[in-house]
């Protein structure tokens, strides 16, 4: 077997590249539109990069946030927040609440969007996303490495206790994940990538 010549290194000791390689690696990655409410009532929106699905039964999803952002501060002091699918249409607007701005700002109002009421929880959704999840805080973690030191980052977890989904994705009862075109963050500073049906292929798994 010819070993191929790896480029190998620590991650603590650096990685030797003009650009960190790590978040190239593991994407693309889906977006965490987190949309928040303050305690004083001011709505948040942002977008988080570390973002997924982590059980069905309950559903939970979870977002990292690099150091005491709003929405982590407003997730922790009202116990919920939402996620919103970021569809092609929507990625200039979701970049644009990326801005780094006080908590006194609305972004939603910044980016020009819409906002709708949820049904259980008081943070609100992105009207103009084709999915919205309403979520209840379940856990929240500081990450931890080796040394048992905190990173900085904080994992925020939640239980989707509601589910909206635009009809014109569901086709004869099945969500059609291409419909409306997802977009997931890449690496590097600028890299999205738009999910579509070109793009799709089948496996079943194994009995």
């Amino acid at each position: 077997m010819n070993v191929p010549a790896f480029h190998s290194y620590r991650p603590a000791d650096g990685h030797g590249l003009a650009h960190n390689p790590l978040n190239a690696i593991i994407a693309p990655r889906p977006i965490g539109w987190i949309g928040t409410v303050s305690a004083a009532g001011v709505r948040n929106l942002a977008p988080y990069s570390f973002f997924n699905l982590f059980a069905y039964r309950p559903p939970i999803v979870g977002f990292s946030s690099a150091g005491e952002k709003d929405s982590l501060v407003n997730a922790r002091d009202t116990g919920v927040f939402t996620w919103n699918l970021v569809s092609r249409a929507l990625a200039e607007a979701m970049n644009a609440t990326s801005a780094q701005v006080g908590a006194e700002t609305d972004e939603f109002d910044l980016a020009g969007l819409e906002s709708l009421p949820s049904t259980e929880i008081a943070a609100p959704r992105v009207a103009a996303s084709p999915v919205q999840f309403e979520c209840r805080v379940t856990e929240i973690h500081p990450l931890r490495g080796l040394s048992g030191e905190e990173s900085g980052n904080i994992m925020v977890f939640g239980e989707v206790v509601h589910v909206h989904i635009d009809p014109a994705c569901l086709h004869e009862g099945i969500y059609r994940t291409t419909d409306p075109v997802p977009v997931a963050r890449g690496g590097g500073l600028a890299d999205y990538y738009e999910i579509r049906e070109d793009t799709m292929f089948f496996m079943t798994r194994p009995d």
